[in-house]
């Protein structure tokens, strides 16, 4: 049984990165661009967003939600003023995108932060339903979940499932809508090939961002998650160069 996927947190130098993780996933969608940022000299956070990181997959939806998980960022800006930085940014991917997004929103202290293959805008999106199906059975079988436990749990989450996606979506709506209040520089890295989102989100949220220096940047040959697929390295280079001048 594979250890639950859990927060971590890299103490590198005085400059400080919050990661928010993907829906259905955890803070190991980060994990390879944090070390990346940590050889660079940054100090970085990836809170697991409440209702993730456990064996089943129910709980995201039983624990979970928009306010929970905007609550979740919160907390995560409060632990590292904790630790005493002054010069915080905050990026996400996918679903963390929208909170990143709706902390630069809310915080104008946050020096900037950025979005990876997020809905922050929605444009005829792809069906979120059935990934998130394919990956609740792909985690039950990593817990080794009695099949008839199995069952019973995948035809609840799939009676369930849209309404928390719902209130998701209708929570990106406000962030959206929001977009013109952010006046830090933001960074957008958009996967081409992505199969979850539609690659035109993230040229819309670019266009949203009337007020805001945005560092944009595609990836032709991508899929959705470009923290940890062939358009990695890339984008860890790309957010690099970001990163220097905002913290300069």
């Amino acid at each position: 049984m594979q250890t639950p996927n859990q927060s971590f947190y890299f103490e590198h130098g005085p400059k400080a990165i919050i990661l928010l993780h993907a829906f259905a996933s955890g803070p190991v969608d980060v994990r390879l661009l944090a070390r990346r940022l940590e050889r660079s000299n940054y100090s970085v956070y990836a809170p697991l967003l409440t209702g993730h990181g456990t064996p089943d997959f129910r709980d995201i939806i039983r624990q979970g939600s928009p306010e929970v998980w905007l609550a979740d960022t919160q907390r995560a800006l409060a632990f590292m003023e904790s630790k005493g930085y002054e010069k915080i940014s905050i990026f996400g991917i996918s679903l963390g995108g929208i909170f990143a997004a709706r902390a630069l929103e809310l915080h104008p202290e946050l020096l900037g932060g950025g979005s990876f293959g997020s809905p922050i805008v929605r444009k005829r999106q792809f069906s979120v339903h059935q990934t998130f199906m394919q990956m609740a059975k792909a985690n039950y079988l990593r817990y080794r979940t009695a099949p008839e436990v199995m069952a019973t749990n995948l035809e609840w989450l799939d009676t369930h499932i849209d309404q928390l996606l719902k209130r998701i979506s209708d929570f990106s709506a406000q962030v959206a809508a929001d977009l013109p209040k952010i006046h830090q520089p933001y960074f957008i890295g958009q996967g081409l090939k992505d199969e979850i989102v539609n690659p035109e989100s993230g040229r819309l949220v670019r266009d949203q961002l009337v007020n805001s220096e945005v560092s944009y940047h595609e990836y032709p040959g991508a899929s959705h998650m470009i923290t940890v697929n062939s358009a990695h390295q890339q984008l860890e280079t790309d957010l690099n160069s970001f990163l220097t001048k905002i913290y300069e």
